[in-house]
């Protein structure tokens, strides 16, 4: 099993003897990161439609979704073992609505100038702004899918860029 970008086939989140272990970056140089990750929630016409026109009884799903994810990229290595804690630099969310599909795409992109990258962060935060949606729209809809949740580009750091190569989603 290799670490995206070591090429050295170790497995670099354990020691010697098996151990699970934060890895040192402390002599990695900093540089700037960016990682963009999106996922989607497809609901039922009618929540679909509340949430467009922002009419869904607990108030405005893509503002409170919005803030959900931002806070949520902050509080990765809380959430998740081994992952260092980073002051991240620059956290937006963006939301697109796909009539065809009744299906509401979250994208979120994370930035930093450090030595770990922020892909955690980014995919974090489509993941907690797609359950957010999930929360405040249950009450029209229990059906709704959360789905497709990737990493789409990241840059900077050692191991360079990475761009998803897919299609267009045409939702």
């Amino acid at each position: 099993m290799q670490n995206a970008g070591e090429g050295k086939g170790e497995l670099t989140h354990f020691d010697g003897d098996g151990n699970a272990l934060m890895v040192d970056v402390s002599a990695k140089a900093e540089s700037y990161r960016l990682a963009v990750a999106a996922g989607s929630v497809t609901m039922s016409e009618a929540a679909y439609n509340l949430v467009k026109q922002g009419a869904m009884a607990k108030g405005d799903v893509v503002g409170v979704a919005r803030l959900a994810g931002i806070m949520a990229a902050k509080k990765v290595p809380d959430l998740i073992p081994l992952t260092h804690p980073l002051m991240i630099s620059k956290v937006s969310l963006d939301f697109i609505f796909h009539d065809a599909t009744c299906a509401l795409e979250i994208q979120a992109t994370v930035g930093i100038c450090g030595k770990t990258g922020v892909e955690m962060e980014a995919l974090t935060a489509v993941s907690v702004a797609a359950l957010t949606v999930y929360d405040m729209c249950k009450a029209v809809d229990k059906t709704m899918i959360i789905s497709n949740i990737r990493l789409l580009s990241k840059s900077g750091g050692k191991s360079g860029s990475f761009l998803r190569q897919e299609s267009v989603n045409k939702e």
